[in-house]
């Protein structure tokens, strides 16, 4: 199949960091009021292990990632392959410790996410795509089983996934928009994309005025060899690299069947 050796690095690496990510967790002294832009040296371990991993399966592909780390240094810029990462997504579950993260390993071919892994440490669940060998999920001791999106096709009988809100606060002006059937929380957004890839809800809308290559890369290409869609809000599609990892305004992903109806109600916002 394509980018099938790529996809195998990308699951070794994520696994190995995952594995280094897990037993910190164990021993790490849970942070209760974690702040969002909190990072620790668990990212900056995971990360390192994740990006000489692919440096050495890969040396002339280009590599960005989350953090500052000495791997990023002296490795090709500008390449048509970049390998985008985001070592924990979600640091902020890692520190409370609610398993709520993922290690995340995207990779790009000119401007489009080919390959996804997005391992969750605490089970050893990944959630991994490569573009047209569909989307699977592989459980410790389990055979690799492939995932589809929902069937829903109604926004009011949905599933929409998104960030933890603030106990006591009204609902997002993204719910009210949407008027979802049902609406479940979740740090991370690498979580978030598997979930939409696994069927488990029809809808992630990050909403952020900025976000990164790295923070949606690797779902993005579940999602999409799930069956679901991944757009801006414009309905217009996602793009990559460039001049840097880039900042955008909006992103939905969705099975699919409901992405109109919610770029639709999404415009009043």
């Amino acid at each position: 199949m394509a980018f099938e050796r790529e996809l195998q690095e990308a699951l070794a690496a994520a696994r190995r960091a995952g594995e280094y990510v897990r037993r910190e967790y164990e021993t790490f002294v849970p942070i209760p009021d974690a702040p969002a832009s909190i990072s620790t040296h668990v990212d900056h371990g995971a990360q390192e292990l994740i990006l000489n991993h692919l440096r050495a399966a890969f040396p002339d592909h280009s590599l960005v990632a989350e953090e500052k780390t000495p791997a990023l240094s002296g490795t090709p810029v500008g390449a048509d392959s970049v390998w985008v990462v985001d070592p924990i997504d979600g640091t902020r579950g890692f520190a409370m410790k609610n398993g709520e993260f993922s290690v995340m390993v995207g990779l790009t071919v000119g401007g489009r996410p080919v390959v996804g892994v997005v391992l969750e440490p605490v089970s050893g669940r990944a959630t991994y795509a490569a573009a047209g060998s569909g989307c699977w999920i592989a459980d410790i001791g389990r055979e690799p089983q492939r995932c589809r999106v929902s069937t829903r096709g109604s926004l009011a009988e949905s599933t929409l996934v998104q960030s933890w809100s603030r106990l006591g606060r009204p609902p997002k002006p993204v719910v009210v928009a949407l008027q979802p059937g049902r609406v479940v929380e979740t740090y991370s957004a690498g979580l978030k994309l598997a979930i939409v890839a696994r069927g488990e809800a029809e809808l992630y809308v990050n909403d952020y005025a900025n976000f990164h290559d790295w923070d949606v890369c690797a779902g993005h290409v579940l999602v999409e060899e799930a069956g679901g869609k991944v757009t801006l809000f414009d309905g217009s599609p996602m793009t990559y690299g460039g001049s840097g990892p880039k900042s955008r305004r909006g992103m939905i992903s969705s099975n699919g069947l409901v992405h109109v109806e919610a770029i639709l109600r999404l415009s009043t916002l």
